[in-house]
């Protein structure tokens, strides 16, 4: 089935698209280090915030410990590259096949049993903080004491090794959200998003007219932690150091979800924006309180707090539905509407 993007988006919808492409690929041009650490960040929450969005947006499938797959990968990259000499573009794959096996287990164990919407979260987070206690004691990759991988060394080899300048880790994340964009608009418009819209809106209903419930909510939990695994992979060769009690932390899984939250869940183009209004107004936040010369732990936290009460309470769907009628480009990013 076609991709149907960006043909039917409408010539507005188009040229921005057009014009957001091509400012982001100048962005090195003009960017000091630190605007250019900012946009990776913000990149690396929106391709995660996509992944995850493929499980809960897609398919109506909550997850709270999406962290999991992000430290898996992160972990088997850095041990296939510091003890076997394989570099990341070989290594994401076996770190996808992980992440997937690992959602996969997730996924068949909970709805076997029937366990669904809050429970199948707070199944996801029981994993997360077991994977994590488990990390804390294995002593072959650092346990608590960390896993560090060599410091970057400049040579012809380094983005064949992932190991550089920060605009090449720059080029390399936006390359993935741009990739992750053109994934999730196939999967949407697929006879597989069509299930999973089936499934979300009223799983009974789909089981009665013969939707395989079970096959495709697992299909949506392997994806998503596949999809997840590349993040992973590239915050450990970015960060060059990994803590299981960092990697595998809760707080990570609610900020790779928060952009889509705040953005709109069950859209394309949600996650992204979400991570675009989030991540800068955290820096705003952070630079703030420095400059004022007090110290107010969780400020931050206090602020996105706010910002998601205003969500829900104005925007339930989220900033970018609200956007696109604003644009005209309204249903422009979503595949089968119910």
């Amino acid at each position: 089935m076609s991709l149907g993007w960006p043909a039917e988006l409408p010539r507005r919808g188009a040229v921005l698209l057009g014009l957001a492409g091509a400012l982001l690929l100048a962005v090195p041009a003009f960017a000091d280090a630190y605007l250019l650490s900012v946009l990776t960040l913000v990149l690396w929450l929106a391709y995660a915030g996509q992944a995850w969005n493929v499980m809960m947006g897609f398919a109506g499938q909550l997850s709270l410990g999406h962290t999991l797959y992000v430290g898996l990968a992160a972990y088997v990259s850095g041990v296939l590259f510091v003890s076997f000499g394989i570099g990341p573009w070989l290594g994401v794959w076996l770190a996808i096949v992980i992440a997937a096996i690992a959602g996969g287990c997730i996924g068949a164990l909970g709805f076997r049993f029937g366990i669904r919407g809050v429970y199948f979260a707070l199944l996801t987070i029981a994993f997360a903080e077991f994977t994590r206690i488990a990390f804390d004691h294995f002593a072959w990759v650092g346990g608590s004491a960390g896993f560090f991988l060599p410091v970057a060394q400049r040579t012809t080899n380094d983005l064949l090794d992932l190991r550089g300048t920060p605009t090449m880790f720059y080029y390399v994340i936006l390359a993935l959200t741009a990739g992750a964009l053109v994934v999730c608009r196939a999967l949407l418009k697929s006879r597989l998003g069509y299930y999973w819209l089936a499934i979300r809106e009223d799983q009974e209903a789909a089981q009665a007219v013969g939707i395989d419930v079970f096959r495709y909510k697992l299909l949506a939990v392997v994806i998503s932690a596949g999809l997840t695994a590349p993040a992973g992979v590239f915050y450990a060769f970015f960060y060059n150091n990994m803590y299981p009690e960092q990697m595998f932390a809760i707080t990570r899984s609610i900020e790779i979800i928060l952009g889509a939250i705040v953005g709109g869940i069950g859209t394309l183009f949600g996650p992204v924006l979400g991570a675009f209004i989030l991540t800068p107004l955290g820096e705003l936040v952070t630079a703030a309180v420095d400059r004022a010369g007090v110290n107010v732990p969780g400020a931050k936290q206090l602020v996105y707090g706010g910002l998601m009460v205003l969500i829900v309470v104005f925007l339930p769907d989220g900033i970018w539905p609200w956007l696109a009628r604003r644009l005209g480009l309204d249903g422009a990013d979503r595949g089968p509407s119910s």
